[in-house]
């Protein structure tokens, strides 16, 4: 990598890991809501649902926000989600969910939040790194047939895993929350690798590979970490940065429906 592209990064990461990067941004959600469990489950139900158009999930994910009044970890602790989710109901919740599918993927989840506590005190027992926690993650949720919400193992790049633990591990952030910072290392969190992250990682040179793996994901963490030595994952703001600049998108605001600060 050359110090032209270093330093570009480097200029980018600070531009974009601003307080107005929430805007628009699935991590916003998380910061809606008050307390550390319930902050743990809005952004796990958050990143689950962020894939596609933003302009489609972004409502869904306020849908989940609404119904349970801003306390999405106690709307799923006593089951209230099955008044809007019901197992059988083959109905479209958003593109390959169902409402069905969701019903089973909150199920699983207040499960692992009876018999561990909260999310963060599974993780803190099943893992010690960044990679571990997508496997505990994925082994647990495997065995519930939940897999187009969660990746049955991290042979895949696990894209919104990745950026899940970016959320819940980078402190000293106004965009990620540090909630776990004390018992996972932020150097060794992935990169959350989707197409487009692919894409412009070949076009820069950071990558070689087409394949969006948990192999290419580590590489580009790797190189990463060449630029950021301290914190890897501040290159995801800077390629949003340069994804950005070079075609022209802009985030727009998402107004928050329950009025919360």
């Amino acid at each position: 990598m050359t110090e032209k592209l270093a330093e570009t990064l480097r200029r980018y990461a600070r531009q974009y890991e601003t307080a107005e990067f929430l805007e628009g941004d699935p991590s916003w959600f998380m910061h809606q809501v008050c307390g550390k469990e319930n902050q743990e489950s809005m952004a796990f139900v958050a990143s689950c649902l962020s894939f596609g158009s933003r302009p489609q999930f972004m409502p869904k994910i306020q849908s989940i926000l609404t119904q349970s009044g801003g306390d999405v970890d106690m709307w799923i602790r006593t089951g209230e989600f099955e008044k809007s989710f019901q197992s059988l109901d083959n109905k479209c919740f958003y593109r390959l969910y169902s409402c069905g599918m969701m019903c089973r993927f909150l199920h699983a989840l207040k499960e692992l939040l009876a018999d561990y506590g909260s999310l963060g005190d599974f993780v803190k027992e099943k893992a010690s790194d960044g990679l571990k926690a997508v496997d505990a993650l994925c082994r647990y949720f495997s065995k519930y047939e939940i897999g187009t919400v969660i990746p049955k193992d991290s042979s895949s790049a696990c894209k919104r895993l990745c950026m899940f633990l970016r959320w819940m591990v980078r402190s000293d952030s106004p965009v990620d929350l540090g909630l776990w910072a004390n018992f996972i290392d932020r150097r060794s969190l992935i990169i959350p690798l989707d197409t487009h992250v692919l894409q412009q990682s070949i076009q820069l040179g950071l990558l070689k590979t087409k394949t969006a793996s948990m192999r290419s994901a580590r590489q580009l963490t790797q190189t990463l970490a060449e630029v950021f030595p301290d914190d890897p994952l501040k290159g995801d703001f800077a390629l949003f940065g340069l994804g950005i600049n070079s075609s022209g998108r802009r985030t727009k605001p998402h107004r928050n429906l329950l009025g919360a600060n």
